[in-house]
């Protein structure tokens, strides 16, 4: 996009300069198609909603990570219910890292969809 707006000016400038025995089609066309076209839009939008939809998918794994926590605290308790207050803990520290992984894919994916 930037560069868009930095060739335009040039290119302006090259052709204003050219005689007009010098102008052919090429260059015309070459000075037109440094501008952005409905299709260009929508293949970046498309782009946009793919990356998005790939962020986010990490989602579904913090989903996962966070079953397996609490399926091994509820097999640990049942091995050794002695335990129960430090494998509680560690199940917390465990669903905090997991969620945290998940909201992480889920701040990407937003940012990738309204930032670009």
């Amino acid at each position: 996009m930037y560069a868009q707006r930095l060739a335009a000016p040039i290119s302006r400038a090259l052709v204003a300069r050219m005689p007009a025995s010098a102008l052919r089609v090429e260059s015309a066309l070459a000075s037109r198609c440094l501008h952005t076209t409905v299709a260009r839009k929508d293949i970046d939008s498309a782009a946009k909603y793919i990356g998005a939809g790939a962020a986010t998918v990490g989602v579904a794994g913090s989903g996962a990570g966070i079953g397996n926590v609490f399926g091994a605290l509820v097999i640990g308790y049942a091995r050794n219910p002695g335990l129960k207050q430090q494998l509680f803990s560690y199940a917390i520290l465990g669903f905090a890292l997991s969620e945290a992984m998940g909201l992480f894919c889920l701040t990407m994916g937003f940012m990738i969809l309204f930032a670009l």
